[in-house]
């Protein structure tokens, strides 16, 4: 936040008494000295603009906590990016897919979405998953993640998401078991498997079988810890009509072309 908008801020609250303006002014002053602290501490780092309105969503962090409790923030962009991206997705037929579940909370955000849409249509919401964290690693993924990583099991799952009666799991190693939903189509379908060769058996499945205009989300695409998984998108896509669009959030965006063939 610019030092010129924070004095004006200031002079608003100190000689109009507005408390609306004081309270901006605190929060101002705050926003600059951690802007200036985390150039100090980590140069790389790029704070978003002072006030995006979703940090202070008291339900949507209520949800987030729930999940990651309180303090650690990371992925709270992306779980906003995706609740506003389920929007695009509302009247469309087709199931909801997520491949990698980690505690359930991107599931439970899909899920809480779906119940929210008045006369929606009827949608079945897939988990696909080990739980027993990640797969091993080829030379594509990197050296951030280890086998193993990332592990939560199935009770925890079905624990997290016990209110929603339209779940189904699979366990198994991607792609093992999408052989048992290939009569279906799907209309948003949520990668989060991190490495190269599960992205690529999960986007190689499932984008034939998505509806026109729904939505691919890859949670790992463009993260430097996770270079497989952008190298499996990238390659997929190559000849495909869809432009993939990086997110802000480490995520990318397809939305599936009518122009595309889907399998029936």
């Amino acid at each position: 936040m610019k030092l010129k908008k924070v004095l004006a801020f200031a002079q608003s609250a100190l000689f109009k008494h507005d408390a609306y303006a004081r309270l901006m002014l605190v929060d101002g002053v705050r926003f600059t000295i951690a802007e200036q602290m985390m150039r100090i501490i980590y140069p790389r780092f790029k704070m978003s603009d002072f006030g995006n309105s979703f940090m202070f969503d008291r339900e949507f962090l209520r949800y987030y906590e729930s999940f990651e409790g309180k303090g650690h923030y990371r992925t709270l962009d992306r779980k906003y990016m995706l609740d506003q991206l389920m929007r695009l997705t509302d009247d469309l037929e087709g199931d909801t897919v997520e491949c990698g579940v980690w505690a359930g909370a991107t599931s439970y955000l899909i899920c809480k979405h779906i119940t929210k849409v008045p006369n929606g249509p009827k949608k079945t919401h897939h988990i696909f998953d080990s739980f027993e964290g990640l797969s091993t690693l080829k030379a594509t993924d990197g050296s951030f993640w280890t086998e193993g990583d990332l592990a939560v099991g199935e009770a925890i799952v079905r624990r997290n998401l016990r209110e929603f009666d339209f779940v189904q799991y699979y366990k198994g190693w991607i792609p093992d078991r999408f052989v048992d939903v290939a009569d279906k189509q799907f209309s948003v379908v949520h990668i989060d498997v991190d490495l190269h060769q599960p992205t690529l058996d999960s986007i190689t499945f499932f984008y034939p079988r998505m509806v026109p205009g729904g939505l691919i989300v890859c949670d790992d695409y463009g993260s430097i810890t996770c270079p497989g998984a952008t190298k499996a998108i990238d390659d997929f896509m190559a000849d495909k009509p869809e432009k993939i669009i990086q997110l802000t959030t480490a995520q990318s965006l397809i939305v599936k072309s009518p122009l595309s063939k889907s399998k029936n």
